[in-house]
């Protein structure tokens, strides 16, 4: 049986989307859901899935209090959705090569420190791109500069509002996010 751990910071819509892909799944399971915040969505979310959910802060972070929660769960894949914080060196180091994170655009076009979410909607918009995307990544030590694991694109309209933009990426997230991590574990999907 393949874990995943998930780290998420708002709403949770990722998580409830990876967690239900994967419920009848027997090789593959999520084991747990951890926050930065303690009001985000996903907490709610989790209880309503009956999926285990904790809550830190950053010195649970940054002193490996977290890391330790990490080596009891033993994740084969800590997924990062919407999770905002930057992840610490030590940490990267201990899981080299298990930690993946989905970024809201093709980079390296609007990645980097505070572009997330709608930032980078706006700035797509305010570009006038012709098509966006989603990019799916191993996790380093800057963001948004990891290994590319996966692209998926879409064509957007002069007339596409930010909302209509962020629809589109968010189609994407769901449609291709789970099935990335599957391949990951196992090798297809």
């Amino acid at each position: 049986m393949k874990k995943i751990v998930i780290f998420a910071s708002g709403a949770g819509s990722n998580a409830e989307n990876i967690i239900k892909y994967f419920e009848n799944n027997a090789n593959v399971e999520v084991s747990a859901v951890l926050t930065n915040k303690s009001d985000a969505g996903v907490l709610k979310r989790c209880a309503f899935l009956k999926k285990p959910a904790l809550y830190f802060n950053r010195m649970a972070f940054e002193d490996g209090v977290v890391a330790g929660v990490m080596n009891s769960l033993k994740p084969d894949l800590i997924v990062l959705a919407g999770f905002l914080w930057k992840i610490p060196k030590d940490f990267i180091k201990d899981f080299k090569n298990k930690i993946i994170n989905i970024h809201p655009a093709l980079l390296p076009k609007y990645g980097g420190k505070g572009m997330y979410g709608v930032k980078v909607h706006e700035a797509v918009k305010n570009n006038f791109e012709k098509v966006t995307g989603i990019t799916i990544h191993y996790v380093n030590e800057n963001y948004d500069e990891g290994a590319i694991i996966h692209q998926a694109k879409v064509s957007l309209s002069k007339n596409d509002s930010i909302h209509d933009i962020a629809n589109k990426v968010h189609a994407l997230e769901y449609e291709h996010f789970p099935k990335v991590i599957e391949k990951i574990l196992l090798g297809h999907g």
